[in-house]
C-alpha cells in the first residue's frame, strides 16, 4: 500500500490516550507540534492547532481507533480499502486484546471460536466491540460467552507486564499474546481454517515479533476494526474485557482503593494517592510503569 496521510481533529482526551499508548515511540517534535511519535511505518504528529496527522503506509492502522468518533471535518487524503475477507465464514476464530491503553490493571487477550451453532446466541447477546458496550453489559454477556464458546484467555498482571516490557515493546507483547492464545486454542479445541486478528500492527511485523516463540500459528488474517465485522473477534473482545473487569475488581479489593481507567488526569491523581498510601515501590504491582503517567507522578514526589 502506498503512503497515506490521515488528518484527525482529536479531542484532548483522545490525543492524550494516543500519546500514552505509544509514548515509547516518542521523537523530537517539529515546529508548531506538541509531540511526535514514530511507531513502525507511521509518523504521528500532534500539532498545537489541535490536528493530529498520521503519515505512512500503516497510517490507517494507528488512526482507525479514532476515526469513527472524531469530528466531522476529519479528512483522509488517500483512499483506503478494507480487506476483502468474508465475515460470514464459519466456523471462525478471532482474537482481541483489552487493557493496553489503561495505566492501571492487566492486559487481557482472548481468542475464541464461533460456529453456526453458537452464532445465533452470540447475535442475541448483542456482541460487538467491547469498547461500545457498558461495563454492566460486559458483566452480563461475558460469563455467558465463556460458557458457550471455546476460548483461550490470557491475563497479564501489571507486575508481569512490566517485567516483559523490559525486553519487548507494546506491539511485540500483544503479538506474542495473540499467538499464544491461538496456540492454546488449537491445542485444546483445534482451529478452524479461518482465523482473524483485530489488526494492531502490519502482518510482517507481527510475525517478526513472534519469530522466537516456541510455537507459531500461521495462516492468520489481519483486519482493522475486525471486532465489529467478525463475531469471533467481537466475542473475544467481550470475554477479554470481562476478564479485565474481574481482575480490576480483585485489584481494588486487594489494595482497598478505587482505581481510575484510562491514562488521563484522574489517573495521575489516583497514582499519586496510591504512592502516598503504599509507596513508589508497590506501584509496579498495579500499573504499567512505562506510561508517561509515571514520569508525571515523579514530578510530584
Amino acid at each position: 500500500m502506498s503512503n497515506t496521510t490521515i488528518t484527525l481533529a482529536l479531542t484532548s482526551q483522545q490525543a492524550q490516550l494516543l500519546y500514552e499508548k505509544l509514548g515509547e515511540y516518542k521523537h523530537p517534535a517539529p515546529a508548531y507540534a506538541r509531540w511526535q511519535l514514530r511507531p513502525e511505518n507511521c509518523v504521528i504528529t500532534c500539532y498545537t492547532s489541535g490536528k493530529t496527522v498520521f503519515q505512512g503506509k500503516d497510517a490507517q492502522i494507528y488512526a482507525s481507533p479514532f476515526m469513527a468518533v472524531s469530528k466531522p471535518e476529519n479528512k483522509v487524503s488517500a483512499a483506503v480499502t478494507a480487506q476483502n475477507t468474508a465475515a460470514d465464514n464459519f466456523p471462525q476464530a478471532g482474537s482481541d486484546e483489552v487493557g493496553t491503553g489503561d495505566y492501571f490493571g492487566p492486559v487481557c487477550v482472548c481468542a475464541t471460536i464461533v460456529d453456526e451453532s453458537t452464532l445465533p446466541k452470540v447475535k442475541e447477546l448483542g456482541v460487538r466491540d467491547s469498547k461500545k458496550l457498558s461495563d454492566d453489559d460486559i458483566r452480563k454477556i461475558g460469563p455467558q460467552l465463556e460458557q458457550i464458546l471455546p476460548h483461550s484467555l490470557l491475563i497479564v498482571t501489571p507486575a508481569k507486564y512490566n517485567q516483559v516490557h523490559e525486553q519487548y515493546n507494546i506491539n511485540a507483547i500483544k503479538a506474542l499474546l495473540h499467538n499464544q492464545a491461538y496456540v492454546n486454542l488449537k491445542n485444546k479445541y483445534g482451529l478452524p481454517s479461518f482465523c482473524m486478528i483485530d489488526q494492531f500492527t502490519p502482518e510482517k511485523s507481527y510475525y517478526r515479533y513472534i519469530r522466537g516463540a516456541k510455537e507459531i500459528q500461521y495462516g492468520i488474517h489481519f483486519q482493522i476494526k475486525a471486532e465489529d465485522k467478525y463475531p469471533s473477534v467481537g466475542a473475544a473482545s467481550v470475554i477479554a474485557r470481562y476478564a479485565f473487569l474481574t481482575t480490576w475488581d480483585q485489584m481494588e479489593q486487594q489494595w482497598d482503593m478505587t482505581f481510575q481507567k484510562g491514562a488521563g488526569a484522574k489517573v495521575d491523581e489516583c497514582a499519586l494517592a496510591f504512592v502516598r498510601k503504599y509507596g513508589m515501590e508497590k506501584l509496579g504491582r498495579v500499573a504499567k510503569l512505562h506510561f508517561q503517567n509515571t514520569r508525571k507522578l515523579q514530578e510530584y514526589l
